[in-house]
């Protein structure tokens, strides 16, 4: 086990400044001829305005970073995005917009009257987009989990313009995590209000890019709706499952009390935080729709409560699920624990707040599709490869028991990556994850998931990002390729920060590009090929 007395990690949550052009990074090793193309990465970058700080990790302002790879040679990129958040903290020199965890005082400068008025326009909802990016058609989008995404250029890193959800399709916001299938076409989740005033979850679908070349967006539709197990409570979504017939979601015992949400907020200075609360009874309610007839399948799944923000994959084998997750066992929150008062302590105290949260674990979930009521009181799982369960019970819902694929004190396998574009929805033996050591991000792992064999790059005083997988052009197996990841280095030598590239095969080091800047935590992105 590592340990970090000195601290180190706490530069992953230091402002920094934009640059205003790309700079070399040096290089040792060598990059591969083959890696063409841009790593877009985004994560908070401004974690204060003035003297006001913001004070949780999903707070601070989006900062989207790019590591340009051409004929051996990287540059690096950075740039605010020129969110309504950023623009007016940056206009104002405060706090405008509340942000995740922190409130946003109203204006000192209006008088009593228009500041009574000012809470009858509801709340202004967070666009700051420090989520991740993804691709929609031709363009390309910085995201968070609001209804508002911001439409970047992925060359310059300039904003083009934000984009409101709201308009396209009956959402009040939409995961970071959408899947984007082979041909373009893009599916995600997002709470909504359905029939008769009950919560909902829809499954949004924005089909590829077109001949007529006209925005995707414009023809964005629901094509299912999942029921909520509380009418007035939503359950916190942050990513889902697909497979090429299936929509798999886990509903979790987070929820979000709307009352609490839509009363007005400015009266008595909350946040988005404010408004989590934990069913301590439900457990996990998991659902499966049918993709293309975009139908429910009437299975009751359940399960012990966890928290899950991380899919790593979903399969179909046999007429069963095979759902692959990055779990937090219990029913508080994890959010809880990430405060940056917390992520900045020193590592005994880091370690001793750790110790109270709910604890990681990778597991596999499956989800038998087809059930015989004769079949009451067993399990129905008969795949020879797995020791997960799923018994009929007699009230008819089905209870599943996990088979364990990681599992360490306090150490996470987490921010899952996958050979996605040929081995997502599909069979697959690998994953690539960010192993967090008491929520300190300090080393890379691989990981087989039939085997629970593991590969692990780890150095001193070393903190990366997530890693992100690019296959080989002629790959011919799952893990032809490399492994790449943003690494600060705040201890050792002169060089804060480098992009380290790994053979995926066994994690061993290719190269690294080295920056004189320091780069602070990003949490999700995508390789972009030239």
């Amino acid at each position: 086990r590592v340990e970090h007395p000195a601290g180190g990690y706490k530069k992953l949550f230091e402002t920094v400044e934009e640059l205003s052009s790309p700079v070399t990074a040096h290089v040792t090793g060598r990059i591969p001829t083959w890696l063409r193309g841009s790593l877009l990465r985004c994560g908070p970058g401004l974690f204060e305005v003035g003297a006001e700080p913001f004070y949780h990790l999903f707070d601070g302002q989006a900062l989207l970073h790019k590591f340009d790879f051409k004929e051996g040679h990287v540059t690096y990129h950075r740039r605010f995005v020129r969110t309504d958040a950023y623009v007016r903290a940056m206009t104002e020199k405060r706090i405008v917009i509340t942000e995740f965890g922190t409130y946003a005082y109203p204006d000192p400068c209006k008088n009593i009257f228009s500041r009574f008025f000012s809470y009858f326009k509801g709340v202004e909802v967070t666009d700051n987009a420090l989520v991740n990016v993804y691709p929609v058609g031709e363009d390309y989008y910085a995201c968070t989990e609001t209804n508002f995404i911001t439409k970047i250029n992925p060359d310059t890193l300039e904003t083009i313009k934000q984009v409101d959800l709201c308009k396209y399709v009956s959402v009040n916001g939409a995961t970071a995590h959408p899947h984007v299938e082979n041909d373009g076409t893009v599916y995600n989740i997002g709470n909504c209000f359905g029939k008769n005033f009950a919560l909902a979850y829809n499954i949004i679908r924005i089909p590829p890019l077109q001949a007529d070349k006209e925005d995707p967006m414009n023809k964005s539709e629901v094509v299912v709706q999942f029921p909520c197990s509380d009418r007035f409570k939503p359950s916190y979504v942050h990513s889902f499952g697909l497979t090429s017939n299936y929509i798999v979601f886990v509903e979790t015992p987070v929820k979000i009390n709307l009352l609490k949400f839509l009363s007005s907020w400015s009266l008595w200075g909350a946040n988005y935080m404010d408004c989590f609360e934990s069913n301590e009874t439900m457990g996990v309610w998991l659902h499966v729709a049918e993709k293309k007839k975009g139908r429910l399948l009437n299975i009751k799944y359940r399960t012990s409560a966890f928290n899950l923000f991380h899919h790593i994959n979903t399969y179909e084998d046999n007429g069963f699920l095979i759902v692959d997750l990055c779990t937090w066992k219990g029913f508080e929150f994890v959010y809880n624990y990430l405060y940056l008062a917390n992520l900045r302590a020193n590592w005994d105290e880091v370690k001793r707040q750790a110790e109270k949260a709910p604890q990681p674990e990778a597991r596999r979930y499956v989800l038998p599709l087809h059930i015989d009521k004769a079949d009451t009181g067993k399990n129905l799982v008969t795949l020879p490869y797995t020791t997960a369960t799923a018994t009929l019970r007699s009230d008819e819902t089905i209870w599943l028991e996990p088979e364990v694929i990681f599992s360490g004190p306090r150490h996470a396998f987490e921010f899952p990556q996958i050979n996605y574009k040929k081995y997502s929805g599909k069979p697959y033996t690998y994953t690539y994850g960010l192993g967090l050591n008491h929520f300190v991000p300090d080393r890379l792992c691989k990981l087989n998931v039939k085997t629970k064999e593991t590969w692990v790059w780890q150095e001193p005083d070393s903190y990366p990002s997530e890693p992100i997988f690019v296959s080989h052009p002629d790959a011919l197996e799952e893990d032809d390729g490399v492994v790449l990841s943003i690494v600060i280095s705040p201890g050792a030598g002169p060089k804060p920060a480098y992009l380290l590239i790994l053979n995926a095969k066994d994690m061993s080091e290719v190269a690294r590009a080295e920056v004189e800047v320091n780069i602070p935590v990003t949490f999700h992105g995508l390789f972009k090929r030239a």
